[in-house]
């Protein structure tokens, strides 16, 4: 449908960026290739779908004439951020035809027709607000831990409980397990279970800001999310997410307390000296003293150590060396707190927060 209108490249930018993440480069469908373009009373809209997930922004705009088209997602983009001067006028014709002017620049794209784009899903569900900073950070501490292994669909995002005014958020993929609790205000009625995709978590980890809130609806498969002038629509795993609080160790025979920084760069340093055979690290609490090994015949040995406050008894535990340090990267707090019981029971890292990672030992050999 033929439209017209003018945008700061700026703004029209901003919002494809915003857009264009789940543009799919590999689809069999042409028009999942494209963006959305609608320009109405509102501004101009951009929306893109994989039909899984789609993200949809409103930027402000001059509409000379209301209407719509699709243009090539990738192609828009690459044409906009080289154009020189600050005005753009997008003019698009009844076939679709896009022309673009900007300063001495005048391009002419092919789009295809509005209607055959896939329709962006309305969903009156249970209404819930959070903390737009509140959410990325608790998506952040748990996300990493999300399993990518096909087989296990229901493992394949991360875990949403509003409960008792509670959210908790939880992430696993069998070997290790992220949980995080936050106090927010769940309305009568809206209490709600959902399994939000890997996918829709990091766009959300993308977009989301430090200010304002967040408005989800949730529906039977849907999620709706708004803020910040963006909407992210994105189905839900089916499924009954695993009973974690089992695998959460009720109690520890040792605590300890250790540096994030020196912890996370110690692990780092020996894990460039494992292999793919070896993907383990060696772990030694001795008194005030941790050792870190690792050891592969063919590429050689590294050896770490930190001190500590420990006087409990030697304790020597091997870890995938990624496993401990994905959470050490994803949270801020100085200290973290190592709870052991032995080395074949699960290891158990804490701060002080309502945060708390489980993580499977390797056989030590």
């Amino acid at each position: 449908m033929a439209t017209k209108f003018r945008v700061t490249k700026e703004k029209i930018l901003d919002g494809l960026q915003r857009v264009q993440n789940v543009v799919s480069t590999r689809t069999t469908l042409p028009i999942l290739s494209n963006t959305l373009v609608q320009a109405g009373v509102n501004g101009l809209s951009l929306t893109t779908t994989d039909l899984d997930v789609a993200v949809r922004c409103v930027v402000e705009a001059e509409v000379g004439k209301a209407g719509g088209t699709t243009l090539p997602a990738r192609k828009l983009f690459a044409i906009l951020r080289e154009l020189a001067a600050a005005d753009i006028e997008v003019e698009v014709d009844d076939k679709n035809a896009a022309s673009i002017r900007s300063g001495s620049s005048f391009y002419k794209i092919m789009g295809l027709p509005e209607e055959e784009f896939p329709r962006f899903p309305e969903t009156e569900g249970k209404s819930l607000k959070i903390e737009q900073l509140a959410l990325r950070e608790m998506l952040k501490k748990t996300a990493y831990a999300a399993s990518t292994d096909e087989t296990r669909y229901v493992l394949n995002g991360v875990y949403m409980s509003f409960k008792g005014d509670k959210l908790t958020v939880v992430a696993t993929d069998g070997r290790r397990l992220a949980l995080v609790e936050r106090d927010v205000e769940v309305p009568k009625g809206a209490e709600a279970e959902i399994i939000l995709p890997t996918k829709a978590v990091n766009e959300l980890l993308r977009l989301l800001g430090d200010k304002g809130d967040v408005q989800l609806s949730v529906g039977e498969n849907q999620i709706i999310i708004k803020f910040d002038g963006t909407t992210l629509c994105s189905k839900l795993i089916e499924g009954t997410y695993p009973n974690f609080r089992q695998v959460i160790p009720t109690e520890a025979k040792e605590r300890v307390s250790i540096e994030r920084e020196a912890l996370l760069g110690a692990l780092h340093r020996a894990s460039i000296l494992t292999s793919e055979k070896q993907q383990s690290v060696k772990l030694n609490f001795a008194k005030n003293t941790l050792t870190i090994t690792a050891v592969s015949p063919e590429v050689g040995e590294a050896k770490e150590t930190i001190t500590i406050n420990y006087k409990g008894k030697e304790i020597t535990i091997a870890f995938n060396p990624q496993y401990v340090m994905d959470p050490l990267r994803n949270l801020d707090a100085d200290e973290v707190f190592i709870e052991l019981t032995d080395e074949l029971s699960p290891g158990v890292l804490k701060v002080n927060e309502p945060f708390l990672y489980v993580i499977m030992p390797m056989r030590l050999n």
